[in-house]
């Protein structure tokens, strides 16, 4: 595809709008129709093995979020945007959690469940495989795909968002009573409208050039 035509996309120039808010409107809200859909296209995201590992926290509580604030450097996004959005990883993933995964596939694409034991075993000794630390960082990193599918959904759907690495995790796993879950924060999320003060919106957007990031071997 040529790069005159891939200017001309929609998703393109949706992605072209989207910048990392830093100012939100408090006053406006996301609808219920496109927070769905927000949602729904986390849903969606492709994982390995397509277990999922990891649990989006749709936070609403405004005292919680001003403790979240707190654990984020102060940031205001966290209490000001519309939604905020806590991805977090499961610490680990057991057979339990395979097992539920393989009765899932078989039962939405009608498979014999004896037909995908062998699936599932292979699935456990792969992940049995790796240590604690390897598994958190697996996990983690489906986030990172989920996060881009909601960036991408965002623009589309006109809604702003500012994807935080910028908080102390561990205060955030206490705030959130995440260990008792077995879960763990790795990014936050703040999602609605930005604000026609934040000046960063006016800002051209840096990127390298295609020749730059891009080499055909």
């Amino acid at each position: 595809m040529s790069e005159v035509a891939i200017s001309g996309s929609s998703l393109v120039q949706s992605l072209k709008w989207r910048y990392a808010t830093k100012k939100f409107d408090a006053a406006k809200k996301i609808n219920a129709a496109d927070l769905a859909t927000l949602m729904e296209c986390i849903q969606l995201t492709a994982t390995s093995y397509g277990l999922q590992p990891y649990k989006v926290l749709n936070i609403k509580n405004a005292q919680v979020r001003a403790k979240m604030q707190v654990a984020s450097w102060g940031q205001n996004q966290v209490v000001d945007a519309s939604h905020v959005l806590v991805f977090c990883a499961f610490n680990e993933i057991t057979p339990d959690m395979v097992d539920e995964y393989v009765a899932l596939k078989a039962n939405v694409q009608s498979i014999p469940l004896d037909k995908l034991t062998g699936y599932g075993d292979f699935m456990k000794s792969k992940i049995k495989a790796k240590t604690p630390a390897e598994i958190l960082d697996w996990n983690a990193r489906q986030i990172y795909i989920a996060l881009g599918n909601l960036l991408a959904a965002c623009g589309e759907l006109n809604i702003d968002a500012c994807p935080m690495e910028g908080f102390e995790p561990e205060k955030y796993d206490e705030i959130l009573g995440l260990k008792a879950k077995g879960l763990t924060a790795v990014l936050v999320c703040p999602i609605g409208y930005r604000s026609a003060e934040d000046v960063t919106q006016h800002a051209p957007k840096v990127r390298k050039p295609l020749t730059a990031l891009f080499e055909t071997i």
